[in-house]
């Protein structure tokens, strides 16, 4: 049964934010229902110490995204478009962890979204030239989070959240990959399931009955 569009915006809807990095990767989850927002997770992939092995770091975020689209069976990715910057090599490799993180979505079916860093900024600070910590306190403010040190790590995780936030102010209408979710593609592929790696919680989540 196709739902009336009203009775569709009131369906849950999980939301993952990626904010791009070669050594620190911002993430979020949030789940929507209607305009209420429920913060799932906001954190950071650190890839520090695999030092310069670019190849090492690219396997990480591969990984570590599969884990949280497994946990958390998000229906959209939300992701920071990278900076255009004066580095060209530096480009090149955020370019590619940008583009590990979308296809570890894609392998799901999983529709994403890339929204430019000014965008990001206007939808949660009114202001396109924001800064991290003006982001990261607009957040606070919103969501209701609960007070925490702004050191650099929890700064890309602020700003994960942040893209994941826009996505939900544009309701989704920018969906560019296709309609399909994780939870979709898990209901309608059972037998392609992969061995769960995210532990107990993805293993629940594989044995709960579709709706």
């Amino acid at each position: 049964m196709i739902l009336p569009l009203a009775s569709a915006d009131l369906l849950p809807k999980v939301i993952m934010g990626v904010d791009p990095g070669t050594q620190i990767m911002g993430y979020a989850v949030i789940e929507v229902q209607g305009q209420q927002v429920n913060v799932l997770r906001y954190d950071v992939i650190d890839m520090k110490k695999l030092g310069t092995n670019h190849a090492l770091k690219l396997k990480k975020i591969y990984e570590r995204m599969t884990e949280l689209i497994e946990e958390f069976l998000p229906d959209e990715l939300a992701i920071e478009a990278p900076f255009f910057g004066v580095n060209v090599q530096s480009m090149l490799k955020l370019g590619r962890a940008q583009g590990v993180a979308i296809a570890a979505c894609l392998s799901r079916q999983i529709p994403y979204v890339e929204y430019a860093p000014t965008k990001v900024k206007q939808s949660v600070t009114g202001s396109g030239n924001a800064t991290k910590e003006q982001v990261a306190h607009m957040l606070r403010q919103t969501l209701k989070l609960p007070p925490i040190e702004e050191a650099p790590k929890f700064l890309d995780a602020t700003d994960a959240l942040a893209v994941a936030m826009c996505h939900h102010y544009q309701k989704g209408n920018n969906v560019k990959a296709g309609g399909k979710s994780w939870g979709k593609f898990l209901a309608d592929n059972p037998s392609k399931l992969a061995a769960p790696v995210a532990g107990k919680k993805a293993t629940a989540a594989k044995k709960k009955p579709a709706a």
